[in-house]
């Protein structure tokens, strides 16, 4: 693989890496053979079900792919994985990403993604592609407004059924998001401020009342409430719940209303060309009609 890339632009990406994974506290690197059982291990422990083997992980970076780890010293405590994709020579999927839960909201979440996006960059990648849950809030931000990537798809029970600890019978819609990794981070969105952890929001000029017909919102009980759009209306707002996953546990019900509300109310606006434009400080998707 080859790109013509500046050569400053990966500088600056492992720059802006090294400054988060300073702030948080650890070593992101590439994963030995004899570390991938520790990979998988993780994984699977954050989604109660297997998510990668060990195997697999070590045939994905023996063919070049992604597989790097999260160290606190000698502990492990993150892993992401990704791999090659259309078109060749220019592009990654990220597949799988997580933080053990007592070592979350320290930004280390933010410090492994710098380190894939610099990775990427020294191979001449200029774009990396993921999908996440469009109802889990802190994703939503850490995702549109800490990287600056944005919503490029949405898709309908994207994996199928699921069966995992986290996913199961909640369905399986996910957004897809498309970074330009030889872009800058957003200006307001400093690598050195873990406090945030892995859903830092800065601010954002368009958090204003007139964003646009709220299309979605959160009602009595936390169920979600949808209102139909004007004819005339280019912008639109729809709500997320608060904590989707807390949902999850105590309410799956509710929390699998939420998906069907979500679905109905955003889909339809992108099938006639509307675009998630961002997301809010308070959690709200803003679309805006081209």
């Amino acid at each position: 693989m080859s790109g013509a890339i500046d050569p400053a632009i990966p500088a600056a990406a492992w720059a802006d890496y090294e400054t988060a994974a300073r702030g948080a506290g650890v070593e992101v690197r590439a994963l030995r053979a004899d570390e991938c059982p520790a990979a998988a291990s993780l994984l699977s422990s954050l989604w109660s079900s297997s998510v990668l083997e060990a195997p697999a992980l070590v045939a994905l970076a023996h063919a070049g792919s992604y597989v790097a780890g999260a160290f606190d010293g000698d502990r492990m405590v993150g892993v992401c994985v990704g791999f090659l994709s259309q078109p060749v020579g220019e592009a990654m999927h990220s597949h799988v990403a997580g933080v053990l839960p007592d070592a979350a909201g320290r930004g280390i979440g933010t410090a492994m993604k710098l380190h894939q996006r610099a990775w990427c960059l020294d191979l001449g990648l200029t774009r990396m592609t993921w999908t996440f849950d469009p109802l889990v809030t802190r994703n939503a931000s850490f995702n549109l407004r800490r990287l600056g990537a944005e919503v490029t798809d949405y898709l309908v029970d994207f994996y199928g059924t699921m069966t995992d600890g986290v996913n199961a019978g909640q369905g399986s819609d996910r957004a897809l998001v498309t970074w330009r990794l030889d872009a800058p981070l957003p200006a307001s969105a400093d690598p050195a401020d873990a406090s945030g952890g892995d859903a830092a929001r800065p601010a954002d000029a368009s958090d204003g009342s007139d964003r646009g017909d709220e299309i979605l919102s959160v009602g009595p009980g936390e169920l979600p409430v949808s209102s139909p759009l004007r004819d005339d209306a280019t912008r639109a707002v729809a709500a997320l719940p608060a904590d989707i996953e807390a949902t999850r546990r105590t309410a799956p019900d509710t929390a699998a209303l939420w998906r069907s509300a979500l679905r109905d109310a955003v889909v339809p606006l992108l099938e006639h060309g509307w675009t998630i434009a961002a997301v809010t400080r308070d959690g709200r998707y803003r679309l805006e009609k081209p």
